[in-house]
């Protein structure tokens, strides 16, 4: 998406006024209809009526900056998500490859941004404007929604880049009815009420989740039918549905995860103050102080332009980073998390480059080894200081030069109650650490899942009589992770059971007796998924002696994978590996260690892992990232604490 978003820059900076300050020269309702009379259609229908005129400006004058993509171009991308939703070969992969088939590739759009001035016709956007305000004009809860809100969260005839096609008259037509027993309640007049109503309606249908599927433009209005996708497809089908209804529903988002590589978004809805709430399908709608993942910024999504974000650019809006050259947010962290979010100050003593009296200074959070810029501001004479930032986070300051940024400081920690700020150095003593893995198992969930996980032996199969051999008390941090008993006793039956609300997820268990090498053989057994389970994460590959395989029992508690051994044999020992996406130790795998420095990421080294784990000497305050070069993606820096990897 790098080269569409550069495209689009150069597209809109084409298509809008140009002058020695772009940041105060926007596009107006004259400069619109000069440049596409046609939408002159809009203004004439809404004539007379002061509020249709307001929301049909509101409209106009933000629609030079909105593109989309042609049909064709996008086609084998969408095709994608509609045989995930649809069933098409039963996982994402399986959709992935019957489009690569079909089609030949399943890749992101690479052409130019279509502009809505040139695409939209003016009878798309009446059709909009007249939806809109039929919800507006006979829902009850409309009367406490503000006319700013309504055209911000309700009033939209786009959420992205999607391909536009009419939506509201279907969504309204297939949702509305689901209120209509609530509709003539004194409740139903305040809009947090209705949301949660409807979301608990909506809840029920399915939704595919995955992250496996080609990145690119927003769906559009087809994700309602496909319900395929990760956070952002999800977000954008509640907006769909809510706006249908007359209910204002945005997005908020992460614009990088404080402990991850990616965005993270999630629906907000309001009340009839007009405060706000976060919104997940599967979750209780909860007051925005309630919202628990790291962050440093969040930012909420709008349809309009920020011009008062946009006008503290004092100079040419080329020379800022393309992340806040037309802000279509606005900052809400402080809504959030009052208590735990204030300025962060930086003394210049600090950066490690010269740094302009005027020039901008960018606060930036990590993506795999990438500095993403999150907040700005300028440069003082003795200190930079940023507004609204949260905290327990690891964060850098960088400018932006010749279309790059430039990091000039050292990473750093921010605490987030004593606002403290801890610096990661290079050049302190060095140190030996041994690596096990390399991306957080936190969150990954899946060695979390194994924590109160039991293994067990018996001499009956139904193991109507038991003893317990070990109970896992902690998330298992590598690939191959042993046990030792204390008595080897001899049983026919042994086996693992997952814990409650586990799902019995576990990759490999194996059994040995003391004077064997390798583990001991028998009958698998276990509790089968169902007719409708997943076939490829069966009890039968916890003995398959393939740590990539692994069980996800179809039901959270009462899963269990075990061996009938014929005779009784010795336990003497017990390695397990938990479920897993392949981000630990391989043996015969190539890593690379890099770890941050003043002149940027310095390599440590690169190591062919000749088993679960890696040794290598550093120095002990720095921040450092682990790299496969063999395979797999999830990768994220980390520091060495206390004998462990603790990942940011």
């Amino acid at each position: 998406m790098k080269l569409n978003i550069q495209l689009l820059v150069v597209l809109l900076f084409t298509l809008l006024p140009t002058g020695c300050n772009t940041s105060h020269i926007r596009p107006d309702l004259k400069y619109v209809l000069k440049r596409n009379p046609s939408l002159k259609q809009v203004v004439d229908h809404c004539e007379g009526n002061q509020e249709k005129m307001l929301a049909a400006e509101f409209l106009l004058t933000n629609l030079p900056y909105y593109y989309s993509y042609s049909d064709e171009d996008v086609h084998a991308y969408l095709k994608q998500f509609e045989y995930h939703g649809m069933g098409v070969g039963g996982s994402a992969k399986a959709a992935k490859d019957a489009v690569m088939r079909e089609y030949g590739h399943v890749t992101a759009v690479t052409s130019d941004p279509i502009p809505d001035m040139e695409s939209v016709s003016a009878e798309y956007l009446i059709d909009n404007i007249e939806w809109a305000f039929k919800v507006r004009e006979e829902q009850p809860w409309s009367r406490n929604v503000s006319f700013e809100d309504f055209c911000e969260y309700v009033l939209p005839y786009r959420i992205g880049d999607e391909c536009l096609k009419p939506w509201r008259e279907k969504l309204y037509n297939k949702y509305n009815p689901m209120l209509d027993d609530i509709r003539h309640l004194p409740e139903a007049q305040d809009p947090l009420f209705v949301s949660k109503v409807l979301i608990d309606s909506v809840a029920r249908e399915t939704w595919h989740h995955t992250m496996d599927l080609e990145y690119g433009p927003h769906i559009g209005p087809d994700v309602t039918d496909w319900k395929a996708g990760n956070c952002r497809e999800r977000t954008d089908w509640l907006m769909y549905i809510f706006r249908a209804v007359g209910l204002p529903c945005g997005c908020d988002y992460l614009p990088v995860r404080a402990d991850g590589n990616v965005t993270h978004y999630w629906n907000c809805v309001f009340d009839k103050e007009g405060a706000s709430y976060y919104m997940y399908p599967d979750e209780a709608i909860t007051p925005v102080t309630g919202f628990e993942d790291e962050r440093s910024k969040i930012h909420r999504q709008t349809f309009s332009l920020n011009v008062a974000e946009q006008d503290r650019i004092r100079g040419r809006l080329s020379e800022v980073h393309p992340r806040f050259r037309r802000p279509f947010f606005e900052d809400v962290t402080h809504e959030y998390r009052p208590d735990y979010t204030s300025a962060l100050t930086v003394p210049r003593d600090e950066l490690m480059h010269k740094v302009g009296r005027n020039e901008i200074v960018y606060l930036c959070s990590t993506s795999y080894m990438e500095w993403v810029p999150v907040e700005w501001a300028y440069a003082g004479r003795d200190s930079i200081s940023f507004k609204d930032i949260h905290g327990d986070v690891i964060l850098c300051l960088a400018v932006y030069r010749d279309k790059e940024l430039l990091p000039v400081s050292r990473p750093f920690k921010l605490d987030m109650h004593t606002r403290a700020i801890t610096w990661y150095h290079a050049d302190c003593e060095p140190q030996s650490i041994t690596l096990v893995n390399k991306f957080h198992q936190f969150f990954e969930h899946f060695p979390q899942r194994m924590i109160g996980g039991t293994f067990e032996g018996s001499d009956f199969a139904d193991f109507r009589e038991k003893d317990t051999l070990h109970i896992i008390t902690e998330h298992p941090l590598r690939l191959h992770n042993v046990v030792k008993l204390p008595l080897a006793r001899p049983y026919r039956y042994v086996r693992y059971c997952g814990p409650a609300d586990g799902y019995c997820n576990v990759s490999e268990v194996a059994f040995y007796s003391a004077s064997d090498s390798e583990p001991l053989r028998g009958t698998v057994i276990g509790t089968p998924n169902g007719k409708d389970g997943d076939k490829e994460h069966n009890y039968t590959n916890v003995y398959d002696g393939n740590t990539s395989t692994s069980f996800n029992y179809d039901h959270p508690s009462g899963g269990w994978a075990g061996l009938d051994l014929k005779s009784a044999k010795p336990i003497d020992r017990i390695v397990y590996t938990a479920r897993n996406r392949e981000n630990y130790i391989y043996a015969g795998d190539t890593y690379e260690l890099f770890y941050a420095s003043d002149d940027g990421w310095q390599s440590a080294g690169m190591q062919v892992a000749v088993s679960d784990s890696l040794v290598y000497t550093v120095p002990a305050d720095a921040l450092m990232y682990l790299k496969n070069h063999s395979g797999g993606s999830d990768e994220r820096i980390f520091e060495y604490k206390d004998g462990k990897q603790v990942y940011w």
